[in-house]
């Protein structure tokens, strides 16, 4: 899961990206509103932390831009301001939650875990695929009840997969939640990794649509078209 972080303060910064990484997420940053808008506008993330003060743009400029593009990630502002109308104002330009500062990291990384699920359509979370558990909370994996030996890269990928599961996801969406803008992204890396999940969690999980990309859901669910 791919995560921007939109915060001015560069201590504040490092601590949610720092905290993001440790949870397993791949994190870009942005320090001001114009930078912001246009890492959000033009990549695709899986939900935003964004700052109501922003330099440059204000935090409810940047989300009523994007979602008059058409932008639909999950946006969690942040605000030191008490005055309720901030809050609404937040609310009503699209944001789908918000934290008042001061805040403990451990919340924002709770909101942000609950955001992605509910826009992916679990409301637990624990995600279930046949055997496969996935610990959202924990960031960990088990299969049968025995815990998953994954590198960050195959947790990145089963947790993408898992949370589009019976969607068809192509191997470009994947690099592109994987991976932060600045890392060398080759897909053709996603078949390595999806070689080794499949190794770990079983063969009959994870379908490929020739084509389109792969698919993630329980066996005997899998569509007639051809796996690889």
């Amino acid at each position: 899961m791919r995560i921007l972080v939109v915060e001015d303060d560069v201590n504040l910064n490092r601590q949610l990206t720092d905290t993001l990484k440790e949870a397993g997420y791949v994190v870009d940053q942005a320090f001001d509103g114009e930078e912001g808008h246009y890492l959000g506008d033009g990549e695709p993330y899986d939900a935003v932390i964004l700052d109501i003060g922003l330099p440059e743009m204000d935090g409810v400029t940047v989300l009523e831009k994007w979602r008059s593009a058409g932008k639909a990630m999950p946006v969690l502002i942040l605000t030191a301001r008490d005055r309720w109308s901030d809050k609404v104002a937040g609310i009503d330009a699209g944001a789908d939650d918000y934290v008042t500062k001061p805040f403990h990291v451990e919340e924002v990384l709770a909101r942000i875990r609950a955001l992605i699920r509910r826009a992916a359509g679990h409301a637990s979370s624990e995600i279930v695929c046949g055997p496969v558990r996935l610990d959202t909370k924990g960031s960990k994996a088990t299969v049968d009840g025995v815990a998953l030996k994954l590198t960050s890269h195959e947790f990145r990928l089963l947790s993408y997969l898992m949370h589009h599961m019976g969607q068809v996801v192509s191997r470009t969406e994947l690099v592109e939640h994987m991976y932060d803008q600045d890392f060398d992204r080759d897909s053709n890396t996603i078949e390595v990794f999806v070689g080794r999940l499949r190794k770990k969690i079983g063969n009959d999980l994870i379908e490929t649509v020739r084509g389109l990309g792969y698919r993630m859901q329980p066996p005997g669910m899998a569509s007639k078209e051809a796996k690889s």
